[in-house]
């Protein structure tokens, strides 16, 4: 309840759906289920199923709290907005936004997919995350880590309210490109 409270207060949306949270407590098994192996939940917004692979959620920076309000953030973008009009890298960025910026695959802390993409200038294109992710793990952290930049400097340049006001746009019909013009006056 604490979780379903919190992420309704952050976003402004009702949980009016119940989702099937199922924890895996072996690996190998969830692995499976994943089809990678640097994931460590998911969630199934047609379903309204999360799958978490327990045995993680004691390894640092995871906690089964955080690891939920993650996917049931996705959950919640879906019920409320058409499948057509959020794109991947924002239902993502904004999942980990309201959970304090843990995605629910493993970053590896030595070094930053988008720190090397700033020197090298290789960023994948906004336009190239919108249906999907890619399946090498360097370009997923990529993905992941550039979701996260975009829905973070929405943020902190036009405040929660801006990002929130892209999100209703979306629930109201709005492709994403007017959505973000319409919230943040700029195309």
């Amino acid at each position: 309840p604490d979780i379903k409270a919190g992420l309704e207060k952050t976003i402004g949306w009702r949980v009016t759906f119940r989702p099937t949270v199922v924890l895996i407590k072996d690996s190998k098994t969830f692995r499976k289920m994943a089809g990678n192996n640097q994931f460590v939940a998911f969630a199934v917004p047609r379903k309204n199923l999360i799958v978490i692979d327990y045995s993680k959620m004691k390894t640092h920076p995871f906690t089964l709290e955080i690891t939920l309000r993650h996917e049931l953030c996705h959950l919640l973008l879906h019920h409320y907005i058409r499948e057509g009009n959020l794109p991947r890298w924002l239902d993502e960025g904004v999942s980990q936004w309201v959970s304090g910026g843990i995605a629910e695959i493993i970053m590896d802390t030595k070094r930053s997919p988008l720190k090397d993409a700033v020197l090298s200038g290789r960023f994948i294109p906004v336009s190239a995350l919108a249906e999907g992710f890619p399946k090498d793990k360097k370009s997923l952290l990529l993905a992941y880590e550039e979701s996260k930049s975009i829905v973070e400097y929405m943020g902190r340049e036009y405040g929660s309210k801006g990002v929130l006001e892209v999100l209703n746009n979306l629930k109201n019909g709005d492709g994403v490109d007017a959505a973000i013009q319409k919230a943040l006056k700029i195309p």
